[in-house]
């Protein structure tokens, strides 16, 4: 199985906007912080979060001839679990048909639009840091159905209903994960 250096290889080489490739960074924090609370694979959860985007940027249109089926052959023939290959395709259950079973799949379904709300309640402050953000400050914007409107905020929920972690506390995981690499994604 290919390793973090390798997964980080192959978001660049299909992946050139830099804020696409920020919000997989940024998945893969909040992947790797949930993998330590209950206690998984912290390495697989992070390369699911990492490469979960990867063919986006190419095909982006959600489909069952675009984004994600169109990677899986990619990741299949460099190498990857079929346990990452199955998450990824989970995310997207509408076009690939696989049910979100694991824990991990779950996870990443929970934190992929979250990461996104997040990162532009951090733009809308004045330092532009995610360091400014607090849960109510998310909290807050949530209410607002026009700010960041296309985060399907249902997903959010029904991703930490699933996962068993009440909304909040869920923002809370997201929000610490993303906190500690703010300075890769251009959020310190």
């Amino acid at each position: 199985m290919p390793d973090r250096r390798d997964a980080w290889e192959l978001v660049c080489e299909y992946t050139q906007n830099v804020n696409l490739r920020r919000h997989m960074l940024a998945v893969e924090a909040a992947m790797r912080a949930y993998a330590r609370r209950f206690g998984e694979d912290e390495e697989l959860w992070g390369l699911v979060g990492l490469v979960h985007d990867f063919d986006y940027e190419q095909h982006p249109d959600v489909a069952v001839d675009g984004h994600p089926n169109a990677g899986v052959p990619i990741l299949r023939a460099r190498g990857y679990d079929e346990t990452l290959v199955r998450a990824v395709l989970s995310h997207a259950t509408e076009v690939t048909g696989v049910e979100r079973g694991s824990r991990m799949e779950h996870a990443l379904y929970a934190v992929d639009e979250l990461t996104g709300l997040i990162t532009a309640v951090a733009l809308v402050r004045p330092s532009k840091s995610l360091r400014d953000v607090e849960v109510s400050s998310v909290r807050k914007k949530w209410k607002d159905k026009l700010f960041a409107a296309a985060v399907r905020r249902d997903e959010i929920e029904a991703g930490a209903a699933a996962l068993g972690v009440e909304l909040w506390e869920h923002v809370g995981v997201v929000l610490a994960a993303m906190q500690g690499v703010a300075d890769e994604l251009g959020l310190a």
